[in-house]
This record gives structure tokens, sequence and C-alpha cells, in this order.
């Protein structure tokens, strides 16, 4: 025997009795709780209930309960948890034994750097204590005119592709114009994170003014989308390479004369991760130089300017002041900071787009409760120019009204349509994690085990993995009734005459927002919540009064209405179903009018 064979075969045989201490291991380690069939031998049920299966997800946790085993990749096993008291368990209880996974961990600080979603432990209860503050009330009603006026230009750009209001001619006012509002929607999310929270003027609504960094933050959630094989690997990496090795083993993966397409993904995400990386410290460094002097940032003036003496008021000046004058045990670096600043940003793009585009969308499906809710934002807006009232910020320059952080915070039907909307379509519709040591999930409502005896406590053992399903939580009839699935804003109207959605015999879920799992819950939950609900409000606060919305209609040259279909690939995403359009580019095409008066 030659030593090639011999090491052949020495390779061989370690494989082969690594693969029999994995299977020996998931054999005595089991989950002992009913699930479906296996539906590939290999994949399992992976591709079949997670890529585009938003009706599978909620028709396994219908038919097993709140506590599923799913058989995944290469014979693996993980937990799909709903239940209520699973979830305050894992999520608030014990959240230090249920973990992020490693390999979004990993990803998450190649791309992000030493983040909110980078980070466990004690650095990350740092981070959250010096983040909390920042998103306060108090400073989100110093931010909302800074959405106001890109909401209206947001408004500006719609308008000005529908035919213009005539006096002598209402028959103009019922002309529709079909559009796909998804990129505008996009562009706006965007110039609303980069002002908000780095005081960035982006220009992302002004077609042709896009630099290379806005450019890279549109493009960075399709390309991790894009990239996702390599996720599994990069915990191996991290742990047994050093950064040099690292960044060696990159720049081979990168190199441009590997042809594949897959290849190409991962030098496009490079490019991308690099150009944020240098833009964000541009940015930082100006504004540390701007504190330590004292003086308005040169980089940023120009937010300034456009946005009526706003800068110095986003959620970046606000940190940086806020750490500064922290005391050294709870100050955090330069590089943690500047890991938040990608982190806002990444996860306020897509999620809320995602979200604003489904409320139009549903509301387009139900034009009685888009016109009671234009009514009620125009009532609002009259009621809020009385004359001997004084305003500040009532009207942009253009003379439409702006309501005021209170007043649009608390419309009634407006709050329930965006509740509503992001109960029933969370723009996160699952999230991993992983157990630390071996643990038992109590439950809150009773399921069967494989054998089919009826429990109400599963055991988990150490590493073992767990998918919190936020869609299947928060259409649980059990807790939301037998109409969880139906959008039904008006549930939430109910809340003034004494009854709570999402709070059934005492049962309610330990979600941060109304008791449902959009925004999770502890340490974890998303720190940016009022935010996002702030910005949903105020689009459709601007939108509506003048716009009027609908599905598509009219037939296209080929003779086919185009059909939305909102499919699930991590986020939710609006497509056009086949024929009329290729069922994988992303569109939202909606009929527009100009409100009558």
């Amino acid at each position: 025997m030659t030593l090639a064979q011999l090491i052949g075969y020495s390779v061989l045989t370690f494989a082969a009795w690594k693969l029999v201490r994995r299977h020996a291991s998931r054999k005595a380690n089991a989950l002992d709780v009913a699930g479906p069939d296996k539906q590939h031998w290999w994949k399992g049920n992976m591709e079949w209930l997670f890529v585009d299966g938003f009706q599978r997800c909620l028709d396994v946790a219908a038919e097993f309960g709140g506590a599923v085993r799913i058989p995944v990749l290469f014979g693996e096993e993980w937990l799909y948890v709903s239940d209520p008291r699973a979830l305050h368990h894992i999520l608030v209880k014990e959240q230090h034994t249920f973990e992020e996974n490693d390999s979004f961990l990993s990803c998450n600080k190649l791309i992000f750097g030493d983040g909110l979603i980078s980070t466990l432990g004690e650095q990350h209860r740092k981070q959250r204590k010096m983040l909390n503050p920042v998103f306060s009330t108090a400073n989100m009603r110093e931010l909302l005119p800074v959405i106001q006026t890109i909401s209206h230009q947001l408004k500006s750009i719609l308008v000005s592709n529908l035919p213009s209001r005539s006096e002598d001619d209402h028959a103009r006012c019922r002309e529709s114009v079909e559009l796909d509002v998804l990129p505008w929607l996009s562009r706006s999310s965007l110039d609303c994170i980069c002002e908000g929270v780095l005081g960035y003027h982006s220009a992302a609504l002004e077609t042709g003014n896009e630099d290379e960094y806005t450019n890279a933050l549109r493009m960075l959630g399709p390309s991790i989308a894009k990239t996702l094989i390599f996720r599994p690997i990069i915990p191996i990496v991290m742990r047994n390479c050093s950064l040099y090795w690292r960044k060696k083993i990159l720049d081979w993966l990168t190199i441009s004369w590997l042809p594949t397409q897959i290849m190409r993904n991962l030098r496009e995400l490079r490019q991308i991760v690099e150009i944020m990386d240098s833009a964000s410290r541009a940015i930082f460094q100006e504004k540390k130089a701007a504190l330590q002097l004292q003086l308005p940032s040169p980089l940023l003036s120009q937010a300034h300017d456009k946005l009526g003496g706003t800068a110095g008021k986003d959620m970046m000046s606000i940190m940086v002041r806020a750490n500064a004058s922290s005391s050294e045990a709870d100050r955090l670096s330069d590089t943690e900071l500047l890991g938040q600043m990608n982190v806002m940003i990444f996860a306020g793009l897509e999620t809320t787009t995602a979200a604003v585009a489904r409320a139009l969308y549903m509301l387009a499906k139900h034009p009685h409760i888009q016109e009671r809710l234009r009514i009620e934002i125009c009532g609002a807006m009259a009621a809020y120019q009385v004359p001997d009232l004084d305003h500040s910020h009532a009207k942009d320059e253009s003379a439409s009204a702006r309501l005021s952080y209170d007043v649009l915070m608390n419309l009634p039907l407006l709050n329930a349509v965006v509740r509503e909307t992001l109960r029933l379509y969370p723009s996160l519709p699952v999230l991993t994690r992983r157990t630390t040591e071996s643990a038992s999930v109590p439950l809150q409502f009773p399921v069967r085990s494989a054998s089919g005896e009826e429990i109400d406590v599963i055991h988990v053992a150490k590493n073992q993995r767990l998918v919190i399903s936020i869609l299947a939580a928060n259409h649980n009839q059990a807790v939301w009734g037998e109409d969880a699935s139906e959008w039904k804003p008006d549930r939430w109207l109910k809340s003034s005459q004494g009854v709570s959605p999402g709070d059934k015999d005492g049962v309610k879920y330990p979600g941060i927002y109304s008791s449902m799992m959009t925004f999770l819950a502890g340490n974890r939950s998303c720190i940016g919540f009022k935010f996002a609900e702030m910005e949903i409000k105020d689009v459709l606060a601007t939108l509506l009064p003048a716009i009027h919305f609908a599905l598509p209609s009219e037939p296209d040259d080929n003779g086919n209405v185009k059909e939305i279909h909102w499919k699930m690939t991590g986020f939710h995403i609006p497509v056009v179903k086949a024929p009329a359009g290729d069922g994988e580019t992303p569109h939202l095409p909606l009929s527009m009018r100009l409100v009558r008066e």
C-alpha cells in the first residue's frame, strides 16, 4: 500500500467514524415530539417549509401544535416553536440558554462588525444599554420632521406620474396609472434610515444622484440572500483560521477568474461590504471630529440644509455624544459604534420597505378600509390646522399639513391598520436559536410526542437548533381567535371596549409590541421598532390623502392582468405571478389615481 493510499484510507475512515458518531449522537438526543414526514432523503423539509412556504409554516403549526419536529439537512432535526409559554422561556426567562446560531453571529460580524446582531452576553448587554436611550420617544419626536420631509418627497414623485387635477375636468381625477411602487418605497426607506440614523443626505429619491455608498446599501440585502450557501462554513473558518488566513481564503474565493455565478455573487458582496465600511468610517470620523470641536459636521451639512436644522439630531450623533459622556466601564469602542451604524441601516431598510409595501397592498385590496383611513387622516389634518393653534412644523413647503408626533401615533384606525399588517405579515417570518446546554422547554398548549402521547414539556440536548416561528405565533388561533389569519384592523379598535387582541383568558405572547412577536421579546428584541412604526405611519398618512391605491385590473399587451404574490425568502417580497410576470423579480404594481376633493 502506497503512502497516498494509506492517507486516503485514513481520511475515509476518519470521516466514516465521524458520521457514525454524529448519527449515534442524533439518535440518542432525538426530539421526542411529533412532526411531518421527511420530504427529501437529504434535504429533509428544509426547502419545503422555508422556501416560499408561508402557508406551509402555518399548516404545520395548525396540525402539530406549538412545538414541532422538523427534519432538515442530512438527517438533523430542528424544533419549530410557536407556543407562547415556550417563546417566553426561550426569549425572556432562559435566554442565556437559547442563543443565536454560530453561523448567524459569524456572518453578521464579517458583514456589519461588532453590532447588536453579532454579539452575545456582557458585550451585547453593554451595547443595548447604550442604545436604548437613543430610541426614546423624545428622540423620535425630534426625528419626525426628517421623516415627514422624505414622505412628502415620495408623495410628490408618485403624484407626478398621475394625470393632473383640473377643476373643469373631474374625469381626469378618475384616470388611473399603474406604477411599480416598490423601488420608490425602497428609496424612501433608505433616505429615512440614512437621514434618521446617520444624518447623511443619501438623496436616494433623487434619481440620477445615487452615490456609491447609497447603491451599496440598497444592494446589501439581495446580495446577502444570494450568498447564504456560504453561511454554514463561516463559523468553521472563523474558529480555526487567523485573520491573515481568513483574508487569504476570501482572496482565493473571490479571485476574478473563477467564472461561476456563486463566486460572482461573493465578489459582489465583498465589494459592497468594503464600500459600506469605508463610507461608514468617514461619516463616523466626521461626527467624532464635530463633537470634539462642537461644530456642525461638514460632510453632513447637506442634511441640515435640506431638513431645516435637524443636523445633530440623528441617532448616530446622539449615540456618539452619549458614549463620550459615559463612564469608562460603559463606553463602547469605535469598532462597536461603527457596527451599530451598519446594523441599524440594514435592519431598518428591507423590513420597513416590506411593511409599507404590504400595508399599501392590503389597503388596495380593501378599498373600504382605505377610504375610512383616508377620512380619519384628513380629519386629523383639518383639526390640526385650527388658526388659533400654533404648531411647529405643521406644514411643509407646499402647504400640506404635517401631523405632530402625538397625533400621528395615536390615530385609532391608522394604528389598527399598521398593527394588523405587522401582526399578519411580519417582515422576518422565522428566526433561529441553539441551546448552549441541555434544557427543557415548557408548553402552554400540550402537543403529541413521537409515540402519540400528550406532553407539555420538551427536553432538548445541547446544540439543538430551534426555529422561532414569528409567523405561526402571530396566526395562533388559540391566542388571536378563529379569525387569526384574516386581515381585520377593526380587532384593534375593540381594545377601547376592554377587549385586548392577543390576550385570551390571560394567555398572551411576550412580544414587546402589542403582544405580537413581530419585533420579538427580551434583550434581543428589535430596538428600533418605534422608529419603524413612526416611519410606516407617516408614509401612509402622507400618501393616502392625495392618492387612491387599487390592485392592477388592466390587462397587459398579451391580455394578462398582473397578479401579485408575496414570496417568502427570508423577507416577504412581492412578485408578479406568471404569465404577466416572472414570479421572481421584486415588483409591486398598483393602480393609482388622484383623490377627488
